[in-house]
């Protein structure tokens, strides 16, 4: 099943390469086509954070916050009823994110796969593409520069007088993944020991511990990955902007989530 599942993002990578001609540029279009797929959790993000925020300012809530002060185990089962009652589920805001895991791996091992090196590669990448929707005999082999870059290698960025390249994909992964976390994090609930109190905790780590994972994926894998990353960020931030859920403050230094 994993295999299968490997070979739709093989051929429609292969697909629009096979229209554009460059490779980087149909990871790209391939990246915004996954985004526009995923749109409806998006909206669902959105939905949850929202209903976070609207829940803050019940006064259910705030009753259950004063009353159960000292009763940690009582408010959370009170907090829970009280999701129940309203629909809200605290852990949706990080949904997009875990979906987005199976995707990147996927589509690390479809970008490697599909820039075959040997013969046994070759081999195995014939026998995953569709012989009528791809025509692969016009293809092979992959065209893999883009820019500076070597799709099929981590990036760097060789500068005269500078005896080491210069990672700066993964610097730039690094700074957006950052800057779209900090964008789109949501508000504390407030509560103390609730299912709010541990949804604020997970994001707190997804937003300090997701930049450097990406960017140690971006400066260790190949740049066809990193090519990815950047382009989802920034359409995140696009989509997220668009949709007028993106809450510029939370970028100063020092400044608490919105509330």
């Amino acid at each position: 099943m994993w295999d299968a599942f490997i070979g739709i993002f093989i051929n429609v990578l292969l697909f629009i390469y096979q229209l554009i001609g460059n490779f980087g540029v149909a990871i790209i279009l391939f990246t915004i086509l996954i985004r526009l797929l995923t749109h409806p959790l998006t909206v669902q993000q959105l939905k949850g954070t929202q209903a976070m925020q609207d829940l803050q300012k019940d006064k259910r809530w705030i009753d259950i916050q004063n009353k159960y002060k000292n009763d940690k185990e009582k408010l959370q089962q009170e907090q829970l009823k009280l999701y129940q009652e309203l629909g809200v589920n605290p852990f949706s805001s990080c949904l997009p994110t875990l979906i987005q895991f199976p995707i990147i791996i996927g589509l690390y091992q479809a970008v490697i796969r599909a820039m075959a090196s040997t013969p046994i590669e070759l081999l195995n990448l014939t026998r995953m593409i569709y012989p009528s929707f791809v025509q692969v005999s016009s293809l092979i082999p992959l065209r893999s520069q883009f820019l500076w870059m070597d799709l099929g290698q981590p990036e760097r960025l060789m500068i005269p007088g500078i005896s080491f390249g210069i990672p700066i994909l993964a610097i730039v992964v690094t700074a957006t993944t950052y800057i779209q976390s900090k964008l789109m994090q949501p508000p504390s609930t407030g509560g103390s020991g609730g299912a709010g109190d541990q949804t604020a905790m997970m994001s707190n780590m997804m937003t300090l511990y997701m930049p450097f994972l990406m960017g140690y994926l971006a400066l260790t894998l190949a740049s066809g990955l990193s090519l990815y990353f950047l382009t989802s960020n920034l359409i995140g931030i696009i989509q997220y902007s668009v949709l007028g859920k993106v809450n510029w403050s939370n970028l100063i230094p020092g400044r608490k989530p919105a509330k």
